[in-house]
């Protein structure tokens, strides 16, 4: 059996940034991020933070390459991706492009039922903010999905 976290989350993200005071900055103006607290070195260095979006905790630090905790720039990129459920695809991703977000697919409904869009920050991650349109089950989705890989249009 697996055990909650104070949060009530079982799994939590953690990243590493390049500048978590500019990162918590853009992800409250990008998302609506709330901080709920951070840990701060004499110097300003962030060694741990966590912040909020929606019923979720992110966890976030600067980068210590010391301890090989290095940011997707140090890295040459990030394999992760984030996703947010919002209530309006295209009105979140116009409000994270204007907090500095850059576009890399543009809002359009998807065979799986959400209508989302994928952006990237400034700090070198991927997220996907989509809204949920139709429920779509595992058996239909494999269905669109086989129609979309075959060069059909999924309706």
């Amino acid at each position: 059996m697996t055990a909650k976290s104070t949060t009530g989350q079982t799994l939590r993200a953690h990243m590493t940034v390049h500048d978590a005071k500019a990162a918590i900055a853009f992800y409250a103006k990008a998302f609506g991020a709330t901080e709920l607290f951070r840990l701060t070195e004499p110097s300003g260095k962030v060694g741990h933070a966590e912040i909020q979006i929606g019923d979720s905790v992110l966890m976030l630090n600067d980068e210590y390459p010391d301890f090989g905790a290095r940011g997707p720039a140090a890295t040459g990129g990030s394999p992760v991706a984030f996703h947010i459920g919002v209530a309006d695809a295209d009105k979140a991703v116009d409000r994270a492009v204007a907090a500095g977000a850059t576009v890399v697919r543009p809002v359009q409904d998807q065979f799986y039922g959400d209508r989302s869009g994928m952006v990237a920050c400034p700090f070198g991650y991927r997220w996907f903010l989509a809204a949920r349109k139709e429920e779509v089950s595992p058996a239909e989705m494999q269905k669109r999905w086989d129609k979309m890989m075959s060069g059909g249009k999924v309706e």
